[in-house]
């Protein structure tokens, strides 16, 4: 914001122009989330990849993305954001080229990890830059175009990774998914030094970054990953379970610290007094179980339809098209919609996608050849709920953040969403992978045994992500409710009087 001559706010000129570098970022760095699920036949061929090393390629950069995520927006509250925001974009885009280097499953899986890291770095700077350039409704249109970007790139990954591998041939065509990302970001490097405010932070720089919340919760977290990524692929039973006691030891550990942290006076990585707020509290919890069920269906779809139906990388991701249209289509509506309708269009979007998710669950398996065909209604309206779900949830949920918490307060948002899609996809794939293995067709052709195996691990999957979005259609109806009955409480005529005659009382 510029102080207009009168000294009230005066909007930035350049905002639309700093809003489409941090679109362009922000679509790559959640592209990397869902354009390597296409390319994993590919990296099992060229780096013969296990089960394991596939989950832990995906999950990995989500969980990694997560983590970072809220030290980085405290870093932007604090700092400069241009500058935090040009440092994540650089350090993403050189991990892309050593990812697309890769020699062992090992090097891949580093660099991805620190693909997430650069990408967590620059996801929380774009919402503080719609917080502070944006007001009003054109906040919520902002936020809109920002959901449509993280609902098509997560549909329209699998479809750029497909033509580049089909391009690149199936050996080592999935190192081209991750070189793509270099021009782009060298690009958007140059731009952003040129549009993006430099703009100064509302917080203390005596404020500190909290690493002893960080180490807490990263520990936590990859030790509650881990018994769903490592251990016998033929079984869930034969693992190391026990680890999740102790993740649950360390995230209590990380909370009763971050209230610590708050009492004495230091600047907690998580700002828990933000949870008083109904709309905060209930918008990050529906956002976690919401991306813990719908992203990882695209990861264990491209996988069914290339090595279950032998569907080459590109048709394989052409099938997600529908979802990427009616999210397209839907999140620029719901952004423009959603301050007058509130948290109901979230809802009426979980609807669409559950229905939609119903109905790909009784398409798989009793389909063959034309399977792709009849996945593309369903996908559809499950599409059309995404985008009726991200960005108006978005909008809701950081309604009543202050604008000098911006960044953290987006951020905490944001890991949810991240970690979400970390556990959701080492659920789901941790299923599906069992499935497939147990039945011996990991490595086998697309035989009938094959199409079968696959098949039923699938609708195993799809069912995993029903239950995700189910609770967070439970949490949204809540919600609802909730907010509806905080409404008929405040025109009742006694609490109406008791609130006019606490605000008389003096020394209140």
């Amino acid at each position: 914001m510029f102080l207009a001559s009168d000294g009230g706010p005066h909007p930035d000129p350049r905002r639309w122009k700093a809003l489409a570098i941090c679109l362009i970022a922000g679509f790559m760095t959640l592209l990397d989330v869902s354009i390597v699920n296409v390319a994993l036949p590919s990296i099992r061929t060229g780096l013969a990849a296990t089960p394991s090393t596939l989950q832990w390629i995906t999950s990995g950069y989500a969980l990694a993305f997560g983590l970072s995520l809220v030290p980085a927006g405290r870093l932007g509250d604090m700092r400069s954001r241009r500058a935090v925001f040009v440092a994540g974009l650089a350090l993403f885009t050189a991990a892309s080229g050593f990812a697309g280097a890769a020699l062992s499953p090992g090097w891949l899986i580093a660099a991805r990890i620190v693909q997430g890291l650069g990408a967590g770095i620059v996801s929380p700077q774009v919402a503080g830059f719609i917080q502070v350039l944006f007001t009003g409704r054109e906040r919520g249109k902002a936020f809109g175009l920002f959901g449509a970007a993280v609902g098509v790139s997560t549909a329209v990954g699998p479809l750029a990774g497909g033509a580049l591998i089909l391009a690149a041939g199936m050996h080592d065509g999935w190192r081209w998914v991750f070189y793509v990302n270099l021009p782009i970001g060298i690009a958007t490097l140059l731009l952003a030094r040129r549009y993006l405010p430099r703009g100064s932070s509302h917080a203390s720089r005596r404020e500190n970054l909290d690493l002893p919340g960080v180490v807490l919760f990263a520990t936590g977290m990859y030790l509650l990953l881990w018994p769903l990524v490592e251990g016998d692929q033929r079984s869930l039973g034969h693992r190391a379970w026990w680890l999740e006691g102790v993740a649950a030891v360390l995230l209590a550990a990380f909370a009763a610290w971050e209230r610590r942290a708050a009492r004495i006076g230091r600047s907690p990585m998580v700002d828990l007094t933000l949870f008083r707020f109904r709309s905060y509290a209930f918008g990050t919890s529906l956002a976690g179980m919401y991306f813990a069920g719908f992203t990882p269906l695209f990861l264990v779809l491209t996988v069914y339809l290339q090595l279950g139906l032998g569907y080459d990388a590109l048709l394989a991701g052409l099938t997600g098209l529908p979802f990427a249209i009616g999210s397209a289509t839907a999140a620029g509506l719901g952004g423009r919609h959603v301050t007058q309708v509130g948290r109901l269009q979230v809802v009426a979007g979980l609807v669409l996608v559950l229905i939609g998710l119903s109905a790909l669950l009784g398409v798989v398996g009793h389909v063959h050849h034309a399977v792709g065909w009849a996945m593309l209604l369903p996908l559809l309206v499950a599409g059309i709920g995404n985008g009726l779900v991200i960005a108006p949830n978005q909008t809701l949920t950081l309604s009543q953040v202050p604008s000098a918490r911006s960044g953290s307060g987006a951020a905490v948002v944001q890991t949810t969403q991240r970690v979400g899609t970390a556990f959701g996809i080492a659920v789901v794939s941790a299923v599906f992978f069992a499935d497939v293995v147990k039945a011996g067709v990991f490595r086998s052709g697309t035989t009938r045994a094959a199409f079968d195996a696959y098949s039923h691990a699938l609708r195993v999957g799809i069912v995993g992500c029903l239950a995700f979005v189910a609770v967070a259609f439970i949490v949204g109806i809540v919600d609802v409710v909730l907010g509806r009955r905080g409404v008929a409480a405040s025109h009742r005529p006694d609490t109406a009087f008791d609130q006019v005659s606490s605000q008389s009382r003096p020394g209140e």
